[in-house]
């Protein structure tokens, strides 16, 4: 399968994006049930979700996929921030 491929999946949820952010912090499903004020049954749900959309078989794939797709920062590596869309295409709002 292409990459073009990977990211034509269903699209993933703020709640598992913000899941994908705590994984990568390295904390366990109880961690982050306790921080998101959500069941760990429910973390655990979002996590199974979250690996089928990515195709990714465990938290470390799903950590390197979230970084190779620049979906987390991790140590100030992949936090570079693009300038907003401009469609006069210069790069700057007006």
């Amino acid at each position: 399968m292409s990459d073009g491929e990977s990211q034509a999946q269903a699209p993933l949820s703020e709640r598992e994006l913000q899941v994908i952010e705590l994984v990568a912090a390295g904390l366990t499903n109880q961690d982050i049930a306790e921080k998101l004020e959500i069941s760990k049954r429910t973390v655990d749900n979002h996590i199974s979700n979250i690996l089928t959309k990515t195709e990714t078989e465990n938290r470390v794939a799903l950590v390197r996929w979230a970084l190779q797709w620049g979906k987390v920062c991790l140590d100030e590596v992949n936090c570079c921030t693009l300038p907003p869309y401009n469609p006069n295409g210069n790069g700057a709002s007006t």
